[in-house]
């Protein structure tokens, strides 16, 4: 008799040494202004991202709208999280992804081009998380971003986070 395993994909990529998980610092956003948290797979990178998980969590206790966006071009300047890291921790050296997790807040205007794919509206002092299995797919030069929209007369708190896995091209 055979014995055969499936095993999902992210703990298949973890086991590789591919699969990084990370989150935003807090992001003060609201009272007029806007933040966001975003995959950027760098051009020279040789890598395709493939985005498995989604997680925005509202610690105020007003919603907002999270805005998911494929390849925009977001205001402000994006500073890189240090809070980043592979899953799997018994490969040493420890692997490092060629993908950064940006954030920036505090900030005005939105996303221009790319494409707006979906949004979710985020209830105040709760987590939402999409599970995605890995089918956005970007490739070297592109991004995945949230966009936190801020509401006017309204000040909020909030965090993203993604994992991820990486493939070279």
């Amino acid at each position: 008799m055979e014995k055969i395993v499936n095993i999902p994909i992210s703990l298949y990529e973890s086991h590789e040494g591919n699969y990084f998980v990370g989150q935003t610092e807090l992001l003060c956003f609201g009272n007029g202004k806007n933040a966001w948290g975003e995959l950027f797979n760098p051009c020279d990178s040789r890598v395709k991202l493939f985005v498995n998980v989604i997680t925005v969590t509202n610690i105020s206790e007003n919603n907002f709208l999270a805005e998911l966006w494929f390849n925009s071009q977001l205001p402000g300047a994006g500073t890189i999280s240090n809070k980043v890291t592979p899953t799997n921790l018994t490969i040493c050296p420890e692997p490092t992804p060629q993908v950064k997790l940006k954030f920036s807040q505090k900030i005005l205007g939105v996303p221009t081009c790319g494409i707006n794919a979906f949004d979710r509206m985020i209830p105040g002092e709760t987590t939402i998380v999409e599970e995605e299995d890995g089918k956005f797919i970007i490739p070297p030069g592109g991004n995945f971003a949230v966009f936190l929209a801020g509401r006017e007369n309204v000040a909020l708190q909030a965090r993203v986070a993604f994992g991820w896995w990486e493939e070279r091209c």
